[in-house]
Parts: structure tokens; C-alpha cells; sequence
């Protein structure tokens, strides 16, 4: 039998079911599932030093398990000395296996070493079922090894998911382990 990350498995045991008797799904393709997740991280000071491009698309690529991509702008920015076409961030999408198994490792490892953690906010939802969450550090992951890191930076991990409202992404992403806060 091939491998099945632990979150994939739960969400088609207990979190398909849960989700089924609390919104009263007449039928299993209703429940929303985790579509994708997206990392990103800008580096607006790569506009001066073109290494910076590098060791963020390392970082991202360690704590995703998958190659990242540099993201280039859009337009040209004479204020910030920047042209059309220069890299200015990172990102790399995660779908399938890959999403699961980083899912798993921002729940249990990553999520519980941020100091003064306290659960993370629900205000991120952006009224499609979609989730936002900004990491501060990206020394939180297990992955980053502290002494080789040149600049503590944070990145944005957006959830993408089939829900069609916010309560329904909430109880989809609370029932896959994310620790929203308690009003």
C-alpha cells in the first residue's frame, strides 16, 4: 500500500463525517476540502542586493519540501529604484501530498514555537472560504537552521480552499488541526 500523509487520512476518516453532521451535507462531494497552500515571501531589498533572491528561495524551499520561484514585479517603481521584470519575492504552491504533509508540520512543529502563542486569529478569511496567515519568523520552522539564516524575515501562507463561506473554511481548517483563538 502506498503512503498517505497522517492529515490526509484523517480528513477522509474523522473530518469529512464531522464536517458532513455539522453543516448537513447531503452528499460527501459537498464537504469543502484544502485545495492548495500558497507560501510567499517578499524581499523588497533584493531591489539592491541580488543574493537575498537565493537564500529566500532556499528558506521557502526547505520549510515547503518543494522548489521555489521568484516572483518578478510587474511594473516599473522609480521611487524604489525598482524595473519590470527584477525579483522581488518568493513563492511556491503546495498541493496534494506535499500540502498535507506541510499542513501537519506547521501544526505540530512550526505553530507551537512561536513565543506568546496563543492560538491564531480568525480574522484572515477573505470572505470566499479562504485563509491567511502571516508568519512573523521564519525561524519557527525545524527546517531553518538559526546560524545560516542572514536576515529574520516573515512570510504569508494563504489556505485555498472549496468552502463556500468563512464558517464552513474555519471548521474545515480548525477540524485539520489549525488553532484558531477563543473569543
Amino acid at each position: 500500500m502506498a503512503y498517505v500523509p497522517r492529515l490526509k487520512q484523517e480528513y477522509k476518516d474523522k473530518v469529512v463525517s464531522a464536517l458532513t453532521e455539522e453543516f448537513g451535507y447531503k452528499n460527501v462531494m459537498q464537504v469543502p476540502k484544502l485545495k492548495k497552500i500558497v507560501i510567499s515571501k517578499g524581499v523588497g531589498a533584493a531591489v539592491a542586493d541580488k543574493k537575498l533572491i537565493d537564500h529566500a528561495i532556499d528558506e521557502v524551499t526547505k520549510i515547503s519540501g518543494q522548489k521555489a520561484v521568484a516572483t518578478m514585479s510587474k511594473k516599473d517603481v522609480a521611487t524604489f529604484k525598482l524595473r519590470k521584470g527584477m525579483p522581488i519575492g518568493v513563492r511556491v504552491t503546495l498541493r496534494g501530498e506535499q500540502m498535507y504533509e506541510f499542513l501537519d508540520r506547521l501544526v505540530t512543529s512550526a505553530l507551537p514555537r512561536v513565543r506568546d502563542f496563543n492560538g491564531i486569529k480568525a480574522t484572515g478569511f477573505d470572505g470566499r472560504g479562504n485563509y491567511n496567515l502571516g508568519v512573523t519568523e521564519q525561524i519557527i520552522f525545524p527546517e531553518i537552521d538559526i546560524d545560516k539564516i542572514n536576515k529574520i524575515s516573515g512570510m504569508d501562507i494563504t489556505f485555498v480552499t472549496s468552502a463556500e463561506t468563512d464558517k464552513e473554511a474555519q471548521s474545515l481548517l480548525s477540524e485539520l488541526g489549525l488553532p484558531f483563538q477563543k473569543n
